[in-house]
């Protein structure tokens, strides 16, 4: 398996990304979710220390796909004849990722600024964590973390349908080595 991807099997960078980045967003959901139903404030703020950190890591894993997908890499083709449908689905469900991944470490971001809650979660200063409900970036933060768990589910589900139901390598190609080649 080569760094970069060809036409029938994603690359070990690519593969890495997306398996780091699959990983880094189910733990934000549990902890961002847990952090939201949590009312103990040191506990909040023990989760939230972890959350914001991952926060920023899955953007920085984010630009660096679209950089290695933009200057370095190019995508596999299609593996079967999918209808029409379902590779426009496939393609949104991607950008919408992108666009959900980016609208939420600029929430998160902003709730941190507005709140003034970074030395805490940052710097380790002791300190009351904020109602974050009062901060508008909240909302849209709310509501992606819900749409990235729908979104999460459709494209496991997509894959889980492919390898099981279509038997096809859309699943194994995106994982280490070449089990996907044709």
């Amino acid at each position: 398996m080569t760094r970069r991807s060809d036409d029938s099997h994603y690359g070990t960078v690519a593969v890495t990304i997306h398996w780091l980045s699959a990983l880094l967003i189910v733990v934000l959901l549990g902890t961002g979710f847990r952090a939201g139903q949590t009312i103990d404030p040191i506990a909040k703020a023990d989760i939230l220390r972890f959350h914001a950190p991952m926060g920023l890591a899955i953007l920085v894993l984010t630009i660096a796909r679209i950089i290695w997908w933009w200057r370095f890499d190019t995508k596999p083709s299609a593996v079967g004849n999918d209808p029409r449908w379902q590779s426009l689905s496939a393609k949104t469900v991607h950008v919408l990722f992108y666009i959900i991944i980016i609208g939420m470490t600029a929430s998160g971001i902003g709730m941190i600024v507005l709140s003034g809650v970074g030395p805490i979660l940052f710097g380790g200063a002791e300190g009351t964590l904020p109602d974050f409900t009062l901060y508008l970036p909240r909302i849209p933060h709310g509501l992606g973390a819900r749409a990235m768990l729908a979104l999460l589910i459709l494209h496991a589900g997509a894959a889980l349908y492919h390898h099981f139901v279509k038997h096809d390598v859309t699943l194994r190609r995106m994982w280490f080595g070449r089990g996907g080649a044709k």
